[in-house]
């Protein structure tokens, strides 16, 4: 038997909404500021206390701002999705850190159909672009959601067969790297208000926030994060399409690469996604196979060196772990093994650093000292 999420009154959204707005909070230290406080009105008010502890003085995000915010979702026919909403989609919600609120604009009963990343190069060949919107289009009419992120090239071909092809509950889902009232790029303007319009749109930053170089690896691990597999059609090594599709292999997803031509450097990654344990699909035929009934147990053998997962705990022992910090980034589970201190005291002095300024989150569960 299944709990019911409880229902959020308007004081504690809107207080999430502020907390997860307020400088130096993030996904990480939004949870666990939710964990040690009950609630983010709690949060909120020890904010202050916590930076000074950090070393720094406290401002959080103004209660003007946020109900300019609300009142801007609110006039773009939009809504928020908080982490523990009833129709928050479960796959996104067992990542180790998923977004705490997201903004959407759409049939967000999409979201409870079984998704699919189709994810490649901007950039992407003609015969590239046509085998994309071909996927899409024949995975939608299996009642397939084709989740993309709005880019030029396959992102945009996938979101455009999936409209094509969208019937018995499939569709499209469109994660976009900026505010839900900006489009990027500019020539997909009109497609991004089709997906908002007949599939869904959205966006982890606040109405208004343009697209920034960092704001696209939260994109990647949304549009991972929502989907049981990803295929990646083309993609050139080190790009963000390898991104995703390791995103994915983290959380235990189906990894997928159409193969190409090893003259083609768009092909390069994935043919090295092939040879490092991805699955080769050639066709939708291939793709529906492998995720009809999917439970969590990929084909694939690719992985990527997943993040830790530590929880906040006690805060009984004052450990001095900005004296272990650096500028190179180091796991958390070093530092707990080099101070001493438990798991919960190193995570809270980490979270008050966070909140003074002073500390950086990279990937894999690694912190450092910020460089200013």
């Amino acid at each position: 038997m299944t709990s019911t999420p409880p229902v959020l009154d308007r004081d504690e959204a809107f207080a999430r909404i502020r907390l997860l707005r307020s400088p130096n909070v993030g996904p990480v230290s939004f949870f666990q500021l939710l964990r040690r406080f009950g609630s983010a009105a709690e949060a909120m008010a020890a904010l202050p206390d916590l930076a000074a502890r950090g070393g720094a003085r406290y401002r959080p995000a103004p209660v003007d701002r946020i109900e300019a915010e609300i009142a801007a979702v609110r006039s773009l026919g939009a809504r928020y999705l908080f982490h523990d909403s009833a129709d928050y989609p479960a796959a996104l919600a067992t990542l180790e850190n998923p977004p705490p609120v997201l903004t959407v604009r759409g049939d967000a009963a999409l979201l409870a159909q079984p998704c699919v990343a189709i994810v490649g190069a901007r950039n992407a060949s003609a015969g590239a672009v046509k085998l994309s919107r071909d996927f899409a289009a024949a995975l939608a009419e299996r009642g397939f959601a084709v989740v993309s992120g709005l880019a030029r090239g396959i992102d945009s071909a996938a979101h455009k067969g999936a409209l094509a092809g969208m019937s018995e509950g499939g569709g499209t889902v469109g994660v976009i790297a900026s505010g839900i009232d900006i489009a990027y790029p500019p020539e997909n303007a009109a497609l991004q208000e089709d997906v908002a319009t007949r599939g869904l749109l959205i966006a982890e930053m606040p109405p208004g926030t343009e697209p920034l170089a960092r704001h696209f690896p939260y994109r990647n691990r949304i549009i991972a994060g929502l989907s049981i597999g990803t295929v990646v059609m083309e993609a050139a090594p080190k790009s963000g399409s390898l991104i995703t599709a390791r995103l994915a292999a983290e959380a235990g997803r189906e990894v997928m690469a159409v193969p190409g031509s090893p003259l083609d450097t768009r092909s390069r990654g994935c043919n090295q996604l092939i040879r490092d344990g991805a699955v080769l699909v050639q066709s939708a035929d291939d793709v529906a196979e492998l995720l009809q009934g999917f439970e969590g147990k990929p084909r694939a053998s690719f992985r990527d060196l997943p993040a830790g997962s530590y929880d906040a705990a006690d805060t009984e022992t004052n450990a001095d772990i900005a004296g272990l910090l650096g500028m190179a980034p180091v796991g958390i589970d070093e530092l707990i093994r080099q101070s001493g201190a438990s798991a919960g005291a190193v995570q809270m002095a980490l979270l008050e650093l966070e909140l003074a300024g002073l500390l950086q989150r990279h990937a894999a569960g690694r912190v450092s000292l910020t460089s200013g």
